[in-house]
């Protein structure tokens, strides 16, 4: 693993914003959290495409929010392997750091991230056109907050 790639509980010492991140390679969902580390809030998507677009992109808006850590979702079987998906997320993670100039990205378990997304959404009757984008904002709201969680606890 790249020194820079670390578990979310590598993060509890530390001061300071994080960001959350649903990468997906059509749209990537972003939160960030307060400066407490209490709560998470979504704060929208990228789209640019491709890999490293959206790794500059996020670096980009991490910058913005002055973050210290992102923390990326690492989509796992349910049976806790690894795919293809779990690899293009370490892939991305990876990236991320680069354009950070090393700054930490840790990963969590993402899953059924998106699941409870679209049934928060379902449940509070959010339609229209742009749910897929309020999907990946909110999973990645769910991914940080979960992490933020885990800190609390550890």
């Amino acid at each position: 693993m790249d020194a820079n790639i670390c578990q979310v509980t590598d993060l509890k010492d530390g001061k300071g914003k994080l960001l959350g991140v649903d990468f997906g390679d059509t749209r990537t969902g972003l939160a960030v959290s307060d400066i407490s580390r209490f709560l998470a809030t979504g704060i929208g998507y990228v789209s640019p495409g491709g890999i490293e677009k959206t790794a500059a992109a996020v670096a980009e808006i991490a910058r913005e929010q002055r973050v210290v850590a992102a923390v990326v979702g690492l989509p796992k079987n349910m049976d806790g392997s690894e795919g293809f998906r779990a690899e293009r997320c370490r892939e991305f993670a990876r990236l991320l750091s680069e354009r950070l100039d090393g700054m930490p990205v840790a990963m969590i378990d993402e899953r059924l991230t998106t699941v409870s997304a679209t049934r928060y959404l379902n449940e509070t009757n959010t339609r229209g056109k742009g749910r897929k984008g309020v999907i990946d904002t909110l999973s990645a709201q769910i991914i940080l907050q979960n992490a933020l969680d885990r800190l609390k606890n550890c």
